[in-house]
């Protein structure tokens, strides 16, 4: 069966908006070329794709079951046209991914100017959102998520093989100003992030004790910026805090690491028609050799040294 693809950008407006006449200023036509259009998909189909009650129109199952394969579609031609543009123009192909603030700011921007030397033929577009984003609803090509996955109509890929460690973090001067770095030390002090994890770390670490942090956060970064300004002693991620521990802005305080939520992790999530498009498989390539060398430089940070005797002014 050959459709027409003149339908499929009407239906897909339509079934997206429930609305023919917002369809139709969406698509730039009149009311009734995109009903006509929708009216011809069924008729070559042989079956409805909307029940229409009055003056609504609402997608029916078999309709439902369509609109996810036409929009992967239109929006595998959509990547192709604009990958076909670029090229003829001699241009950057542009790679749009969704990224969270903490990520993006703690981790991704430090890196950039090393994905610009690798990659100056693709433009990366990072978009921060702490919402789970809809990869083809929204024009994404990928998105960095933590969580457990697996996500509905979307391929992952965990970047880690085991969860990230949470340590206690805090800037080299309230490091030094502290008498030592026991729990029970710390327990005094003032305490930045969420009242159960704290709670969690301080048993790992054999103190049972009640926990009332100073203050919370819905984003990591602004926690660690906090940290580093000397408000309070964090818990984050090692990851995140990776840069800012080797270049002496935190330093960490205890030996003890714990795993918070042990199922998450981070992933790279794209839509499954993306998996083989070089500029993709470059972005994942990228990721892996980074996420490498963090490791690598995690390896080689003292936490014994750095939070007695490194001072970033120096």
């Amino acid at each position: 069966m050959r459709l027409s693809l003149n339908a499929l950008p009407a239906f897909r407006a339509v079934a997206e908006l429930q609305n023919l006449r917002a369809a139709a200023e969406r698509l730039h036509l009149t009311h009734s070329a995109v009903s006509q259009q929708i009216r011809g998909l069924e008729e070559q189909l042989g079956f409805d794709l909307f029940e229409r009650s009055g003056r609504g129109i609402v997608l029916n199952p078999a309709g439902a079951a369509l609109l996810c394969s036409v929009q992967e579609a239109l929006a595998l031609l959509d990547d192709g046209m604009r990958t076909a543009a670029a090229a003829a123009a001699g241009s950057s192909l542009q790679l749009r991914v969704s990224v969270l603030p903490s990520f993006a700011q703690r981790w991704m921007l430090p890196r950039m100017a090393r994905w610009r030397a690798r990659h100056p033929e693709l433009t990366l577009e990072m978009e921060t959102s702490q919402q789970v984003v809809d990869l083809l609803r929204d024009g994404f090509h990928a998105a960095l998520r933590f969580g457990r996955g697996p996500w509905a109509g979307v391929e992952s890929e965990p970047l880690f093989d085991v969860p990230l460690p949470l340590i206690a973090l805090a800037s080299p001067e309230t490091a030094r100003a502290l008498p030592d770095h026991t729990p029970e030390t710390l327990a005094g002090q003032p305490l930045l992030g969420e009242r159960d994890v704290w709670q969690h770390w301080f048993n790992s670490a054999g103190l049972r004790i009640p926990v009332n942090p100073v203050a919370t956060f819905n984003d990591a970064g602004m926690m660690l910026q906090a940290a580093e300004q000397g408000l309070g002693i964090a818990l984050g991620r090692e990851l995140l805090a990776a840069d800012a521990l080797c270049a002496g802005r935190l330093v960490q305080l205890s030996t003890v690491r714990v795993q918070y939520e042990q199922a998450q992790t981070y992933h790279l999530v794209y839509r499954p028609s993306l998996r083989d498009w070089p500029p993709l498989v470059a972005l994942k390539q990228w990721l892996r050799d980074e996420l490498e060398l963090s490791r690598k430089s995690l390896v080689t940070y003292q936490p014994e040294d750095c939070a007695e005797d490194k001072d970033p002014k120096k």
